[in-house]
């Protein structure tokens, strides 16, 4: 239920609605706009139904949401949001670039790659610290000291970093290091993390599920933004079908349906979506033509030496080269990059 404030309303009206609506075991979020401030009432609605809260000065409607993401949903705010982290917004005209290997390997590698692509312009940084890998064989990732060079390198270049959660646990860990808090694919239904990361004061960027809908999505989201924290970004990663051409397929209509549900930033991972490194670009230029905020790609210096996947993983003058094509699909939609 969203209940729209009056213009003139009094911080004393809305302290009064908000202790009204506690007292009923419900959750108020406020949202205040640029003309008019609502607030989100969480929680089972039917306890409000006998409520006369049109009565309670500085009232102007009261409003059923009727998706089942409340605090996602375009019903509850209507402008885009957009979430500022060191000065690097997301979520505005500007299409942010988000690059780095799949995993830290070492201080030299992830030196080299961050300077590459801080160069063709990205102020992103991404590198996986742990890694969530299918065989229990494969590499894992260096924990800790992968984020120790995660933050020297951001910290030498003036990079904003952004790495993968996998467990609760790490999340005083993560936080201490990391500017942004990824969760992945396999843990966005991992409801535990999500309230976890929801009480943090981190922004979030969560990935879609490889067999999630879309709703599944924004209900994950849901999770977060219902613990408190509202600087979540919202990355489609492609989804698994029927296709075996590529590693995933990326779903370009998300990209829209989303922004019309949600008023979340949108990012696209073409790298994951595709599996291939020479579908990235195809898929990178999609992305921004169909709205997406940012784009998250996976750049190595020598792919072949990969600790993971190498295969998908743009060298750094590839990756130069695409940026260069993409702000002229960013110019031609009306977005810079």
């Amino acid at each position: 239920m969203i209940i729209v404030l009056k213009s003139d309303v009094t911080q004393n009206q809305i302290d009064h609605i908000t202790e009204k609506i506690k007292s009923l075991g419900l959750t108020p979020m406020i949202s205040k706009g640029v003309e008019k401030s609502i607030i989100g009432v969480i929680g089972e609605e039917d306890i409000l139904r006998s409520q006369p809260l049109e009565v309670f000065p500085g009232i102007e409607k009261v409003i059923p949401i009727l998706a089942p993401y409340k605090l996602v949903s375009r019903e509850f705010k209507s402008e885009d949001t957009v979430i500022d982290i060191k000065g690097v917004c997301i979520g505005g005209k500007k299409v942010v670039n988000i690059a780095g290997p799949c995993a830290v390997e070492s201080y030299e590698q992830l030196k080299s790659i961050a300077e590459a692509i801080k160069k063709a312009g990205s102020v992103v940084l991404r590198g996986g610290a742990f890694k969530p890998r299918t065989s229990p064989y494969s590499f894992q990732g260096l924990g800790e000291e992968g984020l120790k060079i995660l933050r020297r390198v951001g910290d030498e270049l003036n990079m904003v970093i952004v790495t993968e959660i996998m467990d609760a646990r790490d999340l005083v860990l993560i936080e201490k290091y990391a500017d942004i808090i990824q969760i992945g694919a396999r843990n966005m239904q991992n409801f535990t993390l999500l309230r976890e990361v929801g009480l943090s004061k981190k922004p979030v960027l969560l990935k879609r599920g490889i067999s999630a809908t879309i709703k599944e999505f924004l209900m994950a989201a849901e999770y977060i933004l219902s613990g408190g924290n509202f600087q979540v970004m919202l990355c489609e990663r492609g989804i698994r079908t029927f296709e075996t051409e590529t590693r995933f397929t990326l779903d370009i209509n998300a990209i829209s349906v989303i922004k019309q549900k949600s008023h979340l930033p949108v990012i696209v991972d073409p790298s994951h979506g595709t599996g291939k490194w020479n579908l990235v670009a195809a898929a990178a230029r999609a992305s921004i033509a169909a709205g997406a905020d940012g784009l998250m790609i996976e750049v190595h210096n020598s792919p072949e030496d990969a600790s993971s996947d190498g295969e998908q993983s743009l060298v750094p003058e590839k990756y130069i080269e695409l940026v260069q094509t993409l702000r002229s699909v960013a110019k031609a939609v009306g977005r810079d990059l």
